[in-house]
């Protein structure tokens, strides 16, 4: 019999997150696993699965992720939605060239498992323009929450400049960037009230990915069904933005 390849190898399935916490509301400590399988000499993780063990009675509930392959797969436990139980943010490095990654916060209050945020639903939800103008700026416009911004870029190097503006700062051919999909989700209480919020990150970017222009910063709160943006902010290092009325 000839020897397996890889491709033909089932490699064993392991645990690879695990976190404590009372996740159904009977005020007894669950045990939260994420499970999957690698290759011994890979990083990366395929058939990503969510199991929740019951701290009381042992009963395992187990659930396939839709996006169940990546790199750095993790669990976070904590309040997102004020109900006093923690809830399961689940969050994997996509390893693509855009750094972009997989998040899933899941409620199991009452041992029944709700999906609360779905990271392709939120990429959907939130779209950008990016409109190069005169003078070395950019314009950043969030469909969304209809609000606009202006990116100063009169700081970057000049042979960058040069390449986009004629001398007297005309834009020599018109130029759109874009925005990537989620590149970092964060829990931040920032109330203090043991209530979690959730700090998305989202790279602009130019001409190319490359191109970093900035970052949108969307602060999602829970209310009443879902996640509402709360608050929204670009960042830029070194360069200046100024939100329009």
């Amino acid at each position: 019999m000839s020897p397996q390849t890889d491709e033909m190898r089932i490699w064993p399935t392991k645990i690879v997150s695990y976190s404590v916490g009372d996740v159904n509301g009977d005020q007894i400590l669950d045990h939260v696993y994420l499970i999957g399988t690698s290759k011994p000499d890979s990083p990366f993780t395929e058939d990503i699965t969510l199991i929740i063990q019951d701290g009381e009675s042992g009963e395992l509930t187990m659930h396939d992720l839709e996006e169940n392959a990546g790199y750095n797969p993790r669990i976070f436990l904590g309040d997102f939605t004020g109900d006093g139980t923690d809830d399961i943010l689940i969050s994997i490095d996509s390893g693509g060239s855009g750094a972009t990654m997989y998040h899933y916060i899941y409620s199991f209050y009452d041992s029944k498992l709700q999906l609360r945020f779905d990271f392709n639903q939120y990429n959907n939800q939130y779209n950008y323009d990016i409109i190069y103008k005169d003078n070395e700026k950019v314009d950043v416009f969030s469909e969304y929450n209809n609000t606009s911004y202006v990116i100063d870029i009169s700081l970057k190097d000049l042979e960058y400049l040069s390449e986009i503006y004629n001398d007297n700062g005309i834009l020599k051919t018109p130029i759109e960037g874009f925005v990537n999909p989620l590149s970092g989700m964060y829990p931040v209480d920032y109330d203090g009230d043991n209530v979690y919020e959730l700090l998305a990150y989202q790279k602009i970017a130019g001409r190319y990915n490359a191109d970093a222009l900035g970052y949108i910063l969307n602060t999602l709160k829970w209310d009443k069904d879902s996640f509402e943006l709360f608050n929204q902010n670009v960042a830029i290092i070194g360069e200046e933005t100024v939100p329009i009325d």
